[in-house]
Order: C-alpha cells, then sequence, then structure tokens
C-alpha cells in the first residue's frame, strides 16, 4: 500500500507542470491559430493601475480591480494587438464594467459570457474577469481574428 502510494505521488510530481501563475490566463504562441505572444506578461496592482490605464483606472478601482495582466501578441506576425484581463472581486465588477461600455457601434459575440466586438476590439466578461483585446490595425479579417484570440482566453479562466 504504501509502495502505491508512493508511485502515485511520484507520477503526480515528475510529470508535466501545468501553467500557473499570470501567463496561465493566456495562450501560447500557437495554442490560437495565426496568433503568438510578444514579450512578457506585466502585472499591475489596482493600486498603480493609474500607470497602465490613466484616465480610466478609477472606474476599474471603483468596481472592484484587483489586478491586471496585460500581454502583447501578433497575428500572422504583422499585426500586433493588446490582451488585457482584468480580475475583479467578483463577477458583479467585471459585469458593472462590461454594462459601462457603450454599445454604439458593437455588435454582440459569443464569447465568454456576454461580449462585443468594436471593429478593431473585442470586449467580454467570464466570471470575475474583464477582458479587452485591441489591434492596432484595422482590416477585414481582425474582427474575426480577434474574436478567435477571445475564445482561446475564455476556457483559461476558471
Amino acid at each position: 500500500m504504501r509502495a502505491a502510494f508512493l508511485i502515485a505521488v511520484l507520477a503526480v510530481s515528475c510529470g508535466p507542470k501545468p501553467r500557473s501563475g499570470p501567463t496561465a490566463l493566456f495562450p501560447k504562441s500557437g495554442e490560437v491559430p495565426g496568433w503568438s505572444q510578444n514579450g512578457e506578461t506585466r502585472t499591475f496592482e489596482a493600486g498603480n493601475l493609474w500607470q497602465y490605464n490613466d484616465g480610466d483606472a478609477d472606474r476599474y478601482v471603483q468596481a472592484g480591480v484587483e489586478r491586471l495582466l496585460t500581454a502583447d501578441y501578433r497575428y500572422q506576425g504583422k499585426t500586433d494587438a493588446v490582451a488585457d484581463i482584468y480580475i475583479m472581486k467578483n463577477a458583479a465588477g467585471a459585469k458593472t464594467i462590461l454594462e459601462s461600455e457603450s454599445e454604439v457601434g458593437s455588435q454582440t459575440v459569443r464569447v465568454g459570457t456576454a461580449g462585443r466586438l468594436y471593429g478593431t476590439s473585442v470586449t467580454f466578461r467570464q466570471g470575475r474577469y474583464f477582458v479587452r483585446l485591441v489591434v492596432y490595425e484595422e482590416a477585414p479579417e481582425m474582427s474575426q481574428a480577434l474574436v478567435e484570440l477571445g475564445r482561446g482566453i475564455q476556457p483559461k479562466l476558471r
């Protein structure tokens, strides 16, 4: 019995390690077709969110943001984008932020619990997470590519 337990412990501890920490919420390069991550994931706590999101940080803080994780991506090696994941204290905070966004010029998309597409950006919420994806070049294929990136992020938000 002790030998079986020891073997089970060794099998678990010697196997591949799951990704943890801030990078676990972002798809690795190639995980979503066409997308590759550029650089390191950056983290901003609620108290220093203004360093990243100056002028709009208060809205997130009031809704209960705990931290922001942000990563740069490139689509098909040529178009840059950024993925921001706001970790809120609860799902109500993520809903508050999504609902505070203007619906003008947007369309509903099937990503997360609720999502919107704005041409060069996608926003959605999933549990206590609010996600904003922004691409820096307007092109017809980029809207769908952003939605696919969002769908690659969605299952990681647990």
